[in-house]
């Protein structure tokens, strides 16, 4: 019985889940889902999700469907890219937003709820977004950095240090090692009243309670977000569904709480939401459909649609450079033949004395005339009260007849007659006649 792999690509961890064969998805619970979470270390969040997901496809038999959560569509193209350079193909992208509804529906906590505030406290910030449950449209969302479960990580860091119980570290590499204890301390404090975490620099020590005090103004400018969130969303919401890692910490489902007046809702395993609801989305990915046309984004265009205007284009360029073509071969036998300085002089004289369109120029004045057209039943001294008066109508004033073509004529199918100055004798005298 074939399975399906569920991925959240956040920027602490890379997270798996793939249900248990059998479960109803009437009722999913955190123990239904076999859970996997990737430290990120010194690598690319994206690139290390794409290979952890190539590992598992090989090591793991039956998995006929992968969709992976997103955030934003620069975190999509992002995923795309390093699945590609991973060659895997069978996957489908789903917003972080859908999938926690996802499951949230699945599990039945959101029951009765038609909009909720979705709030997403991870490692690097603090996500917020009014969300219509039904249409599962998105009203209303903001994002910062901020507020984010790294910066809960420093307050404790600095609050050890400044107490000398922890020196500070040396180098950047005692630093890591440093806040990674203070997150193990954050995430202990979450069912424990306190923690005493050794380290090369000293004891990290802390009670619940100065913990809370610490985090008590962050998360409260959390709250205040939230608030404002869903008052430029312009609904009222009757829930709040926390998520992320720091949904663990107490304080927060108690201060969002007293200032939303709404109940909060919190998952087990409130950081895997993204992943688990991931899963229940998964579909196999059919190959003969185009499986690279979701990785062009929405300011990309697909070749096929470029084929049709560069054929146009050519069809409409081919009649103009074969005008201009014929009309560079005349020009340049008159210019061959030394015709040059007296064309250029004829054309002087003639517009210096008669100011005539010359035939060149009247099939230009025929065509492509503004007009403006009077409505039915109004005189023409009303119109020209209400609107400037027309331009002349040139097709009507231009009736001189064409030349006559002469012996000295070319005549071109669609172009105005081409009239070849006469040779003058003092250039090329004529020889005379053989005697008789």
């Amino acid at each position: 019985m074939s399975s399906v792999l569920g991925v959240s690509v956040g920027a602490g961890a890379v997270r798996m889940a793939r249900p248990h064969a059998g479960n109803p998805h009437g009722h999913v619970a955190s123990h239904s889902f076999d859970l996997q979470s990737i430290p990120v270390l010194d690598q690319s969040v994206e690139e290390l999700a794409a290979e952890a997901i190539g590992v598992t496809l090989e090591a793991t038999q039956g998995i006929g469907a992968t969709a992976i959560a997103y955030r934003s569509e620069q975190h999509a193209r992002a995923i795309r890219a390093a699945m590609a350079r991973q060659q895997l193909t069978n996957y489908e992208l789903v917003p972080e937003i859908v999938a926690a509804l996802e499951f949230a529906q699945s599990t039945g906590d959101i029951r009765g709820i038609s909009s909720l505030v979705v709030y997403d406290l991870g490692s690097s910030g603090l996500s917020v977004s009014v969300v219509d449950t039904q249409t599962r449209e998105v009203r209303h969302s903001e994002r910062t950095s901020d507020i984010s479960g790294d910066y809960l990580d420093s307050l404790i860091r600095e609050q050890q240090i400044a107490s000398g119980r922890i020196a500070h570290p040396p180098n950047a590499a005692g630093l890591a090692a440093l806040d990674a204890l203070c997150r193990e301390a954050k995430e202990q404090l979450t069912s424990n009243t306190a923690v005493a975490l050794p380290s090369e620099q000293g004891l990290v020590l802390l009670a619940q309670e100065n913990f809370e005090s610490l985090i008590m103004l962050a998360i409260e400018s959390s709250a205040r977000m939230t608030r404002d969130a869903i008052v430029r969303s312009d609904r009222p919401v009757h829930g709040v569904l926390a998520i992320g890692g720091c949904a663990r910490i107490p304080l927060v489902a108690k201060v969002l709480e007293r200032w939303m007046g709404v109940p909060v809702i919190v998952p087990d395993s409130p950081e895997t939401v993204m992943a688990r609801g991931a899963a229940l989305l998964a579909r196999p990915v059919r190959t003969e459909t185009p499986a690279a046309s979701p990785a062009l984004g929405d300011d990309e265009l697909s070749p096929a649609w470029l084929s049709a205007p560069a054929a146009t284009g050519k069809r409409e360029i081919s009649g103009a450079v074969l005008t201009v073509s014929a009309l560079a071969v005349i020009a340049a036998i008159g210019l061959g033949l030394g015709y040059g300085p007296q064309v250029l002089e004829r054309d002087s004289h003639s517009s210096e004395g008669s100011p005539s369109v010359s035939p060149t120029t009247a099939p230009r004045t025929t065509v492509l005339d503004p007009q403006i057209a009077v409505a039915p039943g109004t005189t023409a001294e009303s119109a020209n009260e209400s609107v400037a008066a027309p331009p002349p109508n040139r097709r009507q004033t231009t009736t001189e007849a064409p030349p006559t073509p002469g012996p000295n004529t070319i005549v071109v199918p669609g172009l105005p007659p081409i009239v070849v100055p006469t040779i003058p004798s003092e250039i090329f005298p004529f020889p005379p006649p053989p005697p008789r």
